[in-house]
């Protein structure tokens, strides 16, 4: 075997031979070990022993740590499952406040009328709102949600009246029930269907192969435009959805790239409704973006606002203070004649699925909904030829200048400055998410959940699995003090901490341990099984 630390072995040879700590990393997700586990140091409040705690990373993408993303994976499926199709109501009721959480709204009462006598009076009212703020942290900490004052700033609106180029949509009373329609059969059965619908984006020109036959004439702004605000095309199908259908429609969707790199929906539904009932609010679903106007740049190239303290950016040509985002709303608020800057509509292609419980058609939509999830929108990319790269490159220069949210700093190139401005904002060289080739201009969230699904958040579908693997183990989960440890970060390069080769090592180590322990319980208790069978054919 050659030896890589030989120098007479030629280079090409040595650097051709595997790496060790890659091999290492590789073993560690053949494990189902976090290969970039954030380190903490634990102290035991009751004994006083300090010890280095491996925490997983988390990652939901393959691409930063595929144990992690698996695992997350896996968590989903279970969530999915366990939610479409529901036989009974989920429980979600508010328990009663305590006396404790009592004792502190009355506190708060008495402050809010100190603090109203004191503005009444003209008087400073500074301590007395620190001292509210505080309280008002309290009362969160005690297990209250929500704020006990409620909306503290007036919401914008607009019009509500809907536009005349999308159908009306008929609306029933609500009713309060999530589980949908059950059907009886003539032999006494009952079926609880729910259905599966996959929703796209409208067609911005031809397509072949995924990429644009006449890429000169493909509509790039309407698709980046419709990537951006996708989600909130989404948020107002589940609102139609919900008042055609007459009740509390729960959902667990998924959204991924088609090959065009255009965001689609695949959506489990609980319930049923006539197919084309769900066209028709499809079809009458928009969402309506009013920002300020984008149809002049005022500022590009080495022509940029200028900041300054207390004031903000400003045209350093005429001195000219840009109008704030607040600002730039209020005259757009005023103009009756405006026009939203963008309407966001789904495709004419729908795919619409019926499926029953416990049936292969329901494991295979579960199956396609998690298909994606450990892979980023960009890693649609992988593989890829030059014609793809080519329309994805198109598509990441038309979202370069379109502003994601509020706060992008692409608002200075049309003369407004962004929410909550800062210095050092540069057109074009905005850092969030819709912008990075990782994205493709949809920076919503991977997974939607709707609250009543399975009655239960991901941390406790992580608890359920940890209560099995110690069960399996004949391990107690037993109640651990949340008081009883202290946590702090260890910061890089601590000389004091155990390089990552090591950890990995220990780590996929005891990971091998809890799995040969695993197979012995699992053979243990088939051969109980079958003591048990031979007993009764006895």
């Amino acid at each position: 075997m050659t030896n890589p630390t030989d120098r007479h072995t030629p280079r090409a040879v040595r650097m051709s031979m595997p790496l060790a700590r890659d091999v290492v990393e590789a073993i560690a997700v053949q494990n189902g070990v976090c290969i970039r586990p954030v380190p903490l140091r634990r102290v035991d409040t009751a004994t006083g022993v300090s010890e280095v705690i491996d925490v997983p990373c988390g990652a939901t993408l393959e691409a930063k740590c595929p144990s992690c993303a698996k695992r997350n994976r896996h968590l989903r499926v279970a969530q999915c499952r366990e939610g479409w199709h529901l036989e009974h109501e989920p429980a979600i009721t508010p328990g009663p406040a305590d006396d404790y959480q009592t004792h502190l709204v009355e506190q708060r009462a008495s402050f809010q009328t100190e603090r109203d006598r004191a503005a009444s009076a003209g008087q400073d009212v500074t301590d007395i709102d620190l001292a509210i703020d505080e309280l008002d942290e309290e009362i969160n900490q005690a297990g209250l949600r929500g704020s006990v004052v409620g909306r503290s700033t007036p919401k914008r609106s607009r019009s509500t009246r809907r536009r005349q180029d999308a159908p009306d949509l008929p609306r029933r009373t609500m009713a309060k029930t999530t589980l949908g329609r059950v059907f009886h059969s003539s032999d006494g059965k009952s079926f609880r269907p729910s259905m599966f619908l996959t929703l796209t984006l409208p067609s911005y020109g031809k397509i072949r192969d995924g990429v644009p036959v006449d890429p000169d004439r493909y509509d790039y702004a309407s698709a980046a435009r419709d990537a951006l605000h996708f989600s909130k095309l989404v948020d107002r199908f589940v609102q139609n959805l919900r008042r055609v259908a007459g009740f509390d429609v729960q959902y667990f969707a998924t959204v991924e790239p088609q090959k065009r790199l255009a965001p689609h929906l695949h959506m489990a539904i609980r319930g049923t409704l006539p197919r084309a009932e769900l066209r028709q609010v499809v079809a009458a679903t928009y969402h309506q973006v009013w920002w300020p106007r984008q149809d002049t740049v005022r500022f590009d190239g080495e022509h940029l606002p200028v900041w300054a303290d207390g004031v903000g950016y400003f045209d350093p040509a005429t001195g000219e203070v840009l109008p704030t985002w607040d600002e730039a709303l209020d005259q757009f608020a005023n103009d009756q004649d405006a026009e939203p800057v963008h309407v966001a509509r789904f495709g004419v292609q729908t795919d619409i699925q019926g499926v029953l419980a416990g049936t292969k058609d329901a494991d295979q939509c579960i199956g396609y909904l998690s298909k994606y999830l450990t892979k980023s929108l960009g890693q649609s990319m992988d593989g890829a030829g030059d014609a793809q790269h080519l329309h994805a490159e198109r598509l990441m220069n038309a979202l370069r200048w379109e502003p994601c949210s509020a706060a992008c700093a692409n608002w200075l190139r049309y003369g407004v400055q962004p929410k909550n401005a800062k210095p050092g904002l540069i057109p074009g060289r905005c850092r969030g998410k819709a912008h990075s080739p990782e994205h493709l201009g949809y920076a919503g969230r991977r997974v939607l959940v709707s609250r009543k699904w399975s009655n239960k958040t991901l941390t406790e579908h992580k608890q359920d699995r940890r209560t099995w693997v110690l069960q399996a183990l004949g391990i107690a989960d037993e109640p651990i003090d949340p008081h009883r440890y202290t946590w702090s970060p260890i910061p890089a390069g601590d000389a004091n901490l155990t390089p990552i080769g090591v950890r990995l090592l220990r780590a996929v180590h005891e990971r091998q341990r809890w799995r040969n322990h695993m197979t012995q319980l699992q053979a243990q208790a088939d051969g109980q099984d079958l003591s048990a069978i031979g007993e009764e054919a006895a």
